[in-house]
């Protein structure tokens, strides 16, 4: 064999082997993704398993705060209607009655004395509270996986492959309109 034919097959085999690194970054990337997303919606269906155990307790005190038992079941009907698929946005609703719940129930130990000592209760709060929190680091995790998916989608020579491959579209983090609403500070993005 000749030097340029040698060369020729060095380089196809050189751009072969970047193609397919490119393609199952791409798919990895992706795959990555959706188990982000699927972590988010584990914690937040063990919420449900809490807010299960919370509106029978609550249910013992109807008569200081019947409108608790409407948030936790809007809470639990926003959980189950969240995708399957990866979509921040979707969350967003979630989260909000989330929120929502959380500040009733502060409302509802502030102004009841017996709900305050009842053991049980708090330790509901408590356990929501985590849940909550656990919820707030799978979204951390999951938009970092989405924004090396992106990236991976968007930039040069991942964009030729999957344009010419995989034709994965990009997929939407998860953002907080109303926290973001609270910041004077808006980036030039």
């Amino acid at each position: 064999m000749d030097i340029p034919v040698i060369i020729g097959l060095i380089t196809a085999v050189i751009v072969s082997l970047t193609v397919i690194g490119l393609y199952n970054s791409i798919i990895g990337g992706h795959n990555r993704a959706q188990r982000a997303w699927a972590d988010v919606l584990t914690y937040e269906r063990q919420k449900t398993k809490v807010l299960d155990a919370l509106q029978e307790q609550v249910t013992q005190y109807q008569e200081y705060e019947q409108s608790l038992l409407g948030e936790i079941t809007r809470l639990r009907s926003a959980i189950a209607e969240l995708p399957a698929a990866a979509d921040g946005n979707s969350l967003a609703k979630t989260e909000q009655a989330t929120q929502a719940l959380l500040s009733g129930l502060r409302v509802a130990f502030e102004a009841y004395p017996d709900l305050k000592a009842s053991e049980v209760l708090n330790n509901l709060m408590r356990e929501i509270t985590e849940q909550q929190e656990n919820v707030g680091a799978a979204i951390v995790i999951f938009n970092g996986e989405v924004e090396r998916f992106n990236n991976t989608l968007q930039m040069f020579p991942g964009s030729l492959v999957n344009g010419a491959l995989n034709k994965k579209s990009p997929i939407t983090p998860f953002t907080d309109a109303q926290a973001a609403q609270g910041f004077s500070y808006r980036p030039n993005l």
